[in-house]
């Protein structure tokens, strides 16, 4: 018989389980404590438990989790990234990313984003994991796993937590959300769900049903321009939910919560950053409360197999325009937060390392020119 996965599951499912086999009902919420807030990775960890029911759950359950292959440390500023894989050999990734130097008052924040899905189905033009096609969804435990996995060797207490790694989020609501009831409880890692962003493409359907759920975590969704036709070729899944289906979702969220959304905005250089692109921004963010994150853009030319594709053309927005683009927005009373280029030294950016991970196992195969290509970094990288 196939052992029950007990990571991943509610306290409500874990006393459920307790009591399907024999124990009482408090046992699950014992349970609940020790995987998720202690962190116990075998049953004889868990020593406040009888002999005799730590026995019965290592016959009948287990604790499977993800394995660390690497991690590396950016020598810029402290930026993480943790390259797991998953019992099928599967591979994902979580960054974690340290406040700036600058973050005005938020030096105790310590932001963990973690994946939803291993690669990616909605093929985004400037997204690493886009390159990667998509494999299948993650269970709850597994994106539960990533936050117990970090907090293991964090050298403080995670305190944010953003589902913007790889994958779309809200295309695997229930595991997602699930994830979410389990991190948030009181009993847990103690992250409250008022500081979990959940971060879309525009999947217009999930964000209607975080509305009518009136889901407590935020809402960010990945902008990046005002131009329909360009959305598209940035994003194919503006073809299911373009920018109308979108703003509508949005407006509807909005309505129904009162929590204002944030939209991530990666500015291309010579795409989404001159005035017209700012005037329709400010016109949006007058509609419907909002504050916009603008974001460097991360070249992902290694990862592409067409180097001269319009992905592979995709450049950063110049430091000074960039500047410019901000100012204007902030002259027109809207909030904006500039996200650092946080772990550009480590490919820190979504699917980046394990695209290169994938790179380097193929290039190992072939000849050593092929490999210097695309070399590993310096232990003092690491």
């Amino acid at each position: 018989m196939k052992k029950v996965n007990l990571k991943g599951l509610t306290i409500g499912e874990l006393e459920n389980y307790a009591v399907s086999i024999g124990e009482q009902k408090y046992r699950g919420r014992q349970l609940f404590y020790w995987i998720y807030n202690r962190g116990a990775t075998t049953f004889a960890e868990m020593t406040d438990l009888s002999k005799a029911f730590r026995q019965k759950l290592t016959d009948a359950a287990s604790l499977e989790g993800l394995s660390v292959l690497s991690k590396k440390v950016s020598s810029l500023d402290g930026t993480v990234e943790y390259l797991f894989e998953l019992q099928d050999g599967a591979k994902i990734e979580s960054v974690l990313i340290l406040p700036s130097p600058s973050s005005n008052g938020e030096a105790k924040r310590l932001t963990l984003c973690i994946s939803t899905q291993v690669g990616c189905p909605l093929g985004c033009k400037f997204c690493a994991t886009g390159s990667m096609g998509f494999t299948r969804n993650l269970t709850a435990g597994e994106i539960v796993d990533q936050v117990l996995q970090v907090r293991k060797e964090s050298p403080r207490r995670i305190t944010n937590l953003v589902y913007m790694g790889m994958g779309e989020p809200l295309m695997n609501y229930d595991a997602v959300m699930k994830s979410v009831e389990i991190l948030s409880n009181e009993y847990s890692v103690g992250i409250s769900a008022k500081r979990m962003t959940i971060s879309t493409a525009g999947w217009a359907d999930g964000i209607r049903r975080m509305a009518d759920e009136k889901r407590k975590v935020k809402l960010a969704v990945s902008l990046h321009t005002l131009d329909n036709d360009l959305r598209t070729k940035l994003m194919p899944l503006n073809r299911k939910f373009d920018l109308k289906k979108i703003i509508e979702a949005v407006r509807y969220y909005y309505e129904k919560t009162r929590h204002r959304v944030t939209y991530e905005y990666i500015l291309l250089g010579g795409l989404n950053d001159n005035d017209e692109d700012i005037r329709r921004l400010v016109s949006l963010a007058r509609k419907i409360p909002c504050k916009i994150n603008v974001i460097p853009f991360h070249p992902i030319e290694f990862t592409l197999p067409d180097k001269s594709g319009f992905a592979a053309a995709l450049r950063p927005t110049s430091p000074e325009r960039m500047e410019r683009f901000v100012e204007k927005l902030r002259d027109a009373n809207i909030t904006v937060v500039v996200r650092s280029s946080s772990g550009k030294d480590i490919e820190a950016a979504c699917g980046q390392l394990v695209v290169k991970d994938q790179i380097e196992k193929r290039g190992s195969k072939r000849s050593t020119s092929t490999v210097e290509a695309f070399p590993k970094r310096r232990p003092s990288d690491n």
